[in-house]
């Protein structure tokens, strides 16, 4: 068995779980630059589910080559017992945020905290039961309004 590749995904809509630290690795690198309304997220405290409407950038394409596009996709978080955030206000219908990374840190009994990174040192906190994240695009890709790939500022 080997690993999947970006070609394995060719122009199929993305569909993955992440239930451990590795396999939220590479859900982490596909929603890296993706950007939503800050109101585009909800949580439902009765189902423990916490969901966003994502505009991914589709870094999978861009490496082979392809035109710089952005899906819409459902980044979803199960097992959420309680939300967090810090830096913006959730409620602000002009406010973009970009994600720039998903962190996990475990506590005991597969229970911990999942950290969304965002642009501007703003945060969204996760305390979840267990790491159980699922990324699947909803619509069909799109040409990137920019027409670029984001960029990052390199340190130093």
């Amino acid at each position: 068995m080997s690993d999947a590749r970006f070609e394995d995904g060719a122009e199929n809509p993305l569909r993955l779980q992440a239930l451990d630290i590795e396999d939220l690795k590479v859900i982490s690198a596909l929603v890296q630059d993706s950007v939503l309304p800050a109101t585009e997220m909800t949580w439902d405290r009765k189902r423990r589910r916490f969901a966003m409407l994502i505009n991914r950038f589709r870094w999978e394409h861009a490496a082979q080559g392809g035109d710089y596009e952005r899906v819409q996709s459902l980044l979803v978080i199960s097992d959420v017992l309680a939300v967090a955030s810090q830096g913006f206000a959730r409620d602000d219908a002009d406010l973009v945020l970009s994600i720039l990374a998903l962190d996990f840190a475990p506590g005991e009994d597969g229970a911990g905290h999942l950290s969304l990174t965002l642009a501007g040192d703003d945060e969204i906190r996760l305390s979840v039961e267990c790491l159980d994240v699922a990324l699947s695009d909803v619509t069909r890709p799109y040409r990137a309004p920019s027409g670029r790939a984001p960029a990052h500022r390199q340190e130093g």
